[in-house]
């Protein structure tokens, strides 16, 4: 099969990742791999006569410089005992990979692509292309394809190029184009064989086009996935600058309207507003609920002003309305404070920079798993299959037909103009009402009209275990406005659970936790002291601070806690009381959850290192870089990590090392710098876990490196160390704390309340089994799971899940760098570790 990938539209960080993925994937699986430059526009126009020329030209000259390279390192292959897979040595390198990434298309020397716009590619081609933003191939918004005529022209360059799958990553207008062009393509053959343009043979052979999309948008604004390509980097972006503006808000006592993108999509400003901590915000899916809604702007932040804050953050989605569907804009926002509130305001609008620059772990991970997806759907498609959407549920990596994608998609538009909120609300998914209502629940000033019956309030103790990590004060802060807002009493317990036999307990403030959510490591306190330090102890405590609920936020030592405290009921009743655990570890190596808050800001840290040490390494042409990761026994951050910045090896606890293993890698190794082109060679990463072995350390396989590696390459090493658990949480983590701890919240109000029915007026309690558990997200929902079954699926004495989601991460990273081709070991890809995504 000949596959070509075309990007169209706005450009979002993480398409390069996507097309990398696909021609590797496709590579991988046999098909010849093509890139169409500048979007549909390049699918019109083709490749001209002189184009195809100077195709010709570079390719013979690649391959020919390819087969002498081969020929002269064959002895050394020989000596290793290697043999390099033919089909991936048949597609290593066409000799347009450097054009194609330098930016310009064109160099000094007289190559060029002009008159090229369908490009074949190789697997060398495409290599260093994730960490890149934008799209490297170009993108276009092309009014000549939306024409019959246009179509007609795409469908014969292709066919002239012998391609018969295409692979588009854009918005829902690109991927409707994508399948109107599907399905007008038996009569596009037609015409073009009427015409004579092409061959019966090519009409029989190309009677069927074979189409996947992949949604490149940073407005998220696609229905039926959770995730679009880019709407997490540039969330990173929008964050980013709030984070710096807060600085100057503080200082000057100013509010700051911000604007967003977000033409038809509120997504960027909502979870900008939940992760940055902002005042007010406007969306288009939901329009404030009076008129005028000035007033009510005014009203919120009145009372943040009265409760003592100085700065205000507003965020205004590009194409915010009022109910009357009558834009809102920034500039309006602004004078509205200023004049009927007498705030210095000012205002900041995002723009481009919110589509631009490298992008986060997220961004790379997720496409490079979807481009695989996008390739197998292409090869099991048949006449009768929809065309396909990959698209995300959670974590789970899903196809939806792309009909129904772009119908419910445009059906929010439709609904917003006709006035119906609550339908666009409802189309836009469970989660994004979540998001809109925890939003409101933590950033509105409490009144008595929210709160519960006395006899329904509780004392709610939260307190931060283990080791720190990113969005476990964005977890507390939401905890803490949530319960003051319900009439709760938030009480922080400061240096864990010696903290409380210390009295180190205080009652969290609404204003007191409100510069919270963008804060690292853990404003409480946080260590690795359990309560059966003293479980007596910390039962008096309980009792005699009336805690009614418990909050653990932590890694393995908060399911540990939990645990023991749960077991701890049989003998104290002060323990009777509803518990929940929320995973907060970079290690993300809590049983039965796929994802633990701090592992995305960890995974960001790694990539922002990881980027910098392989520059150093390819300025250096042949140095090997072998990075050192944190994460115990549980190796999360360096498969998912090496899958993010492309590494060549990556080594877990999981499955360890060994001499045989370490024979084979530098194997690797020497065939991969041997093939490189000549005074070219890339910088390689590879990642090991800092428990991986107790005897193959970092700097034994560094010193091994740089002794086994002669004069095809050099090893150093960098250990990142601590650095993963600092600076501050990424957006993702900061949302997903709300989200949980929202959850959680709701989860202890329900088990107070059943547990006070159960009493029935007595003073002995009992709390059920159930009333203790731990929040996880499990494929693509998230569920409560009660302490005691999380045990049976816990290896205690290596502190991590005995199943992970990811334990496929290793295999496809080292195939989608070619290590078993390039030893000659028949593998075939695919996603069986992942297939809980």
């Amino acid at each position: 099969m000949k596959i070509a990938i075309l990007t169209s539209g706005g450009d979002s960080a993480g398409m390069n990742a996507v097309v990398r993925s696909i021609v590797k994937a496709g590579i991988l699986k046999g098909c010849e791999m093509w890139v169409v430059r500048e979007g549909y526009e390049g699918l019109v126009r083709g490749n001209t006569e002189a184009g195809e020329v100077e195709r010709e030209v570079v390719n013979t000259f690649a391959s020919a410089s390819l087969n002498a390279q081969i020929k002269s390192d064959q002895p050394l292959l020989q000596q290793e005992d290697v043999h390099p897979d033919k089909q991936l040595l048949h597609n290593l390198r066409f000799g347009d990979g450097e054009l194609l990434k330098d930016g310009t298309c064109e160099f000094v020397g007289g190559r060029t692509l002009k008159g090229r716009y369908i490009v074949r590619v190789g697997w060398d081609d495409v290599r260093g292309w994730f960490s890149q933003g934008g799209t490297l191939i170009g993108t276009a918004r092309s009014m000549t394809f939306k024409t019959v005529e246009g179509r007609t022209a795409g469908a014969f360059n292709l066919i002239k190029e012998g391609i018969d799958a295409l692979v588009v990553c854009g918005g829902d207008g690109s991927l409707t184009g994508a399948d109107v062009f599907r399905r007008e393509w038996p009569d596009l053959v037609r015409s073009l064989k009427e015409q004579s343009l092409i061959s019966d043979k090519q009409a029989e052979q190309h009677a069927h086009l074979k189409v996947v999309g992949l949604v490149g948008s940073i407005d998220n604004d696609m229905c039926l996935t959770d995730l679009t390509i880019g709407a997490p980097t540039a969330l990173q972006r929008i964050c980013e600058a709030i984070d710096n503006i807060n600085s100057t808000a503080y200082s000057h006592s100013r509010a700051f309207v911000l604007e967003v993108m977000g033409r038809d999509c509120g997504w960027l400003a909502l979870m900008a507003g939940v992760a940055g901590g902002a005042d007010f915000i406007f969306i288009p899916e939901r329009p404030p609920a009076s008129q005028p809604w000035e007033d009510a702007m005014c009203a919120e932040i009145q009372r943040h002003r009265e409760l003592g804050k100085r700065k205000t953050i507003v965020i205004v989605a590009e194409g915010a309305h009022d109910l009357d569907l009558s834009p809102i804009r920034a500039e309006y926002v602004k004078d509205v404070l200023t004049e009927r509130l007498g705030l210095d305001t000012r205002v900041t609008t995002l723009g481009h920079t919110q589509r631009g620059g490298r992008p986060c772990a997220l961004d790379r991970i997720m496409p490079t798993l979807q481009g695989v997806e996008a390739v197998n759907a292409l090869l099991e498609s048949t006449t009768s299959t929809p065309s396909y959407m990959i698209g995300l549920h959670e974590n789970k990596v899903v196809r939806v037909p792309l009909v129904e994608a772009v119908a419910m998609t445009r059906s929010v538009a439709t609904a917003v103009k006709e006035k119906d909120f609550d339908k666009a609300l409802e189309l836009r998914g469970a989660e994004f009402k979540e998001a809109l209502d925890g939003f409101h629940h933590i950033s509105q000033a409490h009144d008595e009209k929210s709160k519960l019956p006395k006899e329904k309030r509780m004392r709610v103790a939260i307190i931060h275990m283990g080791a720190p990590a990113g969005g476990m004060n964005a977890a507390t802060r939401t905890a803490a406005r949530y319960c003051i807002r319900q009439g709760h009493t938030p009480l922080a317990i400061h240096n864990g659970f010696r903290g409380l036999l210390d009295d180190n307990v205080d009652t969290l403030s609404w204003l007191g936790v409100d510069a919270w959510m963008n804060r690292g490591g853990s404003e409480l306190g946080t260590n690795r002291a359990l309560p059966s330090i003293d479980l007596g102890g910390i039962a008096s405590k309980f009792q005699e601070y009336g805690f009614n609920a418990i909050m653990l936020i932590g890694g393995f030592e908060g399911f540990t806690a939990l645990l023991q405290l749960d077991e701890g009921r049989k003998h104290y009743p002060a323990f009777q009381i509803p518990m929940v655990h929320i995973p907060a570890t970079i290690s993300n190596n809590v049983p039965m959850t796929e994802y633990s808050l701090g592992s995305d800001t960890s995974l960001n840290a790694l990539v922002d290192a990881c980027d910098a040490i392989k520059q150093s390494a390819s300025a250096s042409r042949n140095r090997v870089f072998v990075v050192e990761t944190q994460g115990g026994k549980c190796g999360y951050i360096a498969a998912l990590g090496g899958l993010a910045v492309g590494a060549s090896l990556v080594y877990t606890p999981e499955q360890g090392i060994t001499l045989d293993t370490l024979r084979r890698d530098v194997r690797f190794l020497k065939t991969r710098y041997a093939l490189d082109p000549p005074g070219k060679s890339e910088g390689r990463l590879v990642i090991r876990n800092e428990t991986s072995s107790k005897v193959y350390t970092t700097d034994m396989i560094t010193k091994m490196l740089q002794e086994e590696g002669g004069t095809l390459f050099d090893a150093r090493s960098a250990s990142l160390g601590h650095t993963l658990q600092g600076g501050i949480p990424s957006p993702m983590d900061r949302a997903r704390a709300a989200r949980l701890s929202l959850k959680c919240m709701a989860f202890l109000e329900l088990h107070h309340e059943n547990i006070q029915k159960s009493a029935n007026g007595h003073k002995s309690r009992h709390a059920p089994p159930e009333s203790a558990a731990i929040i996880t997200i499990q494929t693509s929902s998230v569920k409560m799971v009660p302490v005691q079954e999380m045990v049976q699926h816990a290896d205690m004495t290596n502190r991590r899940g005995k199943e992970a989601w990811w334990s496929g991460a290793k295999d496809l990273e080292e195939q989608l760098v070619g290590k078993p081709q390039f030893l000659g070991i028949h593998k075939e890809l695919q996603m069986s570790g992942f297939s809980k995504m």
